[in-house]
């Protein structure tokens, strides 16, 4: 099970951007499956299952996974429509801003999991490079990803001319405290950054943030930071930067207490998730699931949920279609198959995803069943 005893110093770890020790645990996941492993249903138990914790830095105040001894594999989910339309507000505002100029060279940094702005960027006469200087460069949840923080921000550098920008997306950090997302921690995910963090590591190999722009993904938890030499023609660091940098302050971003309170949101979900199941159980309701993600593993494993609870998950992806969810082995299905079980209750484990499943599964509401959203604890969505 989960610990509770945070925020606790930890020995012998070092920072992944300054290389210095220095850090309190401020989540503890216990032992859990690599974040993409999906198994056969044949395949043989126990699933691997490996500790997992979440890292503050007392020295660059940077959020990270303490250790991470798996190896990644190859994604094999598709890109979700939310994920589509919060690139065309990117790069839409990244053009406004001056950013994006047609003819010019771009390089990109994409997610392994997706989430590419390549097609937007095209769209725009940008020219994609992949070597070299370019005059922007797009990092799209891809730097977390790596394991040495300073080696992979200075590997953008060395790409950037006098005048090139630098367009960081994040899963901002703050935001997964403040909404008590605690799965988003999960194997392959490195840092975690909020932007008073970010900004520091960029001023510390000479950028400066010129521009700063917060969306709704993510339970309001996504942020746009655009970096520039210090000393090109982008001037200073941007007021939205600052202000940004400020209200992540007052709300605690730094303060292992208030980031450590992302362990008692986990022990308040996990409760809430166990009395749904049991009180669905009580009333003979079916359940059913959708979104084999990275991050439904933590939660079904941390909850304990077991296959006769949840007797699949949907996913539009085909390479997860037979396969199993990791420890429950809850079987992976396609989104037909889901609706032809009629289950009473479909957990969706995206919350981002409920406009986009709704109207594209209209079946489960017109068969009787409601919509739950795992935010990351059950909320039931009425029916239209």
């Amino acid at each position: 099970m989960p610990s509770t005893a945070l925020p606790q110093p930890i020995s012998q770890w070092r920072d992944r951007w300054s290389g210095e020790p220095g850090g309190v645990v401020v989540l503890d996941l216990g032992e859990q499956p690599p974040s993409d492993l999906f198994p056969i249903p044949g395949d043989p138990l126990p699933d691997p299952a490996y500790s997992t914790r979440m890292v503050l830095s007392s020295v660059s105040g940077l959020l990270q996974l303490e250790d991470d001894p798996t190896s990644p594999e190859e994604p094999i989910g598709i890109e979700p429509a939310a994920l589509v339309r919060q690139a065309e507000l990117c790069v839409d505002d990244a053009e406004a801003a001056g950013f994006v100029i047609p003819g010019t060279r771009v390089l990109e940094y994409p997610s392994p999991h997706g989430g590419s702005w390549a097609k937007q960027l095209a769209r725009r006469a940008m020219v994609e490079v992949t070597a070299g200087e370019a005059d922007l460069l797009v990092d799209v949840h891809g730097m977390m990803h790596d394991a040495d923080q300073h080696a992979a921000f200075t590997e953008r550098l060395d790409h950037m001319g006098p005048d090139s920008v630098l367009l960081m997306m994040i899963h901002n950090a703050t935001s997964i405290v403040r909404n008590g997302m605690w799965n988003a921690l999960k194997n392959g995910h490195f840092a975690y950054y909020t932007t008073p963090s970010l900004v520091g590591m960029a001023n510390e190999i000479g950028l400066v943030g010129v521009g700063a722009w917060e969306y709704p993904l993510y339970g309001n938890g996504t942020t746009m930071l655009a970096f520039a030499r210090q000393g090109s023609r982008w001037g200073s660091e941007a007021d939205a930067v600052t202000a940004l940098i400020a209200k992540e302050l007052s709300e605690g971003a730094t303060d292992a207490q208030w980031v450590s309170s992302l362990n008692r949101s986990l022990t308040e979900s996990v409760a809430a998730i166990r009395a749904y199941l049991d009180d669905a159980a009580s009333r003979s309701l079916t359940v059913g699931g959708y979104g084999a993600a990275s991050r439904t593993s933590a939660l079904l494993c941390c909850a304990e949920v077991t296959v006769d609870e949840v007797m699949m998950i949907a996913d539009a992806a085909p390479g997860k279609h037979g396969r199993a969810m990791p420890r429950n082995r809850i079987p992976i299905v396609s989104p037909a198959d889901l609706i032809a079980a009629r289950p009473d209750r479909v957990l969706l484990f995206v919350p981002d995803l409920l406009p986009e499943v709704r109207t594209a599964y209209p079946q489960i509401e017109a068969n009787g069943g409601r919509w739950v959203v795992m935010d990351p604890t059950p909320r039931e969505i009425q029916a239209d």
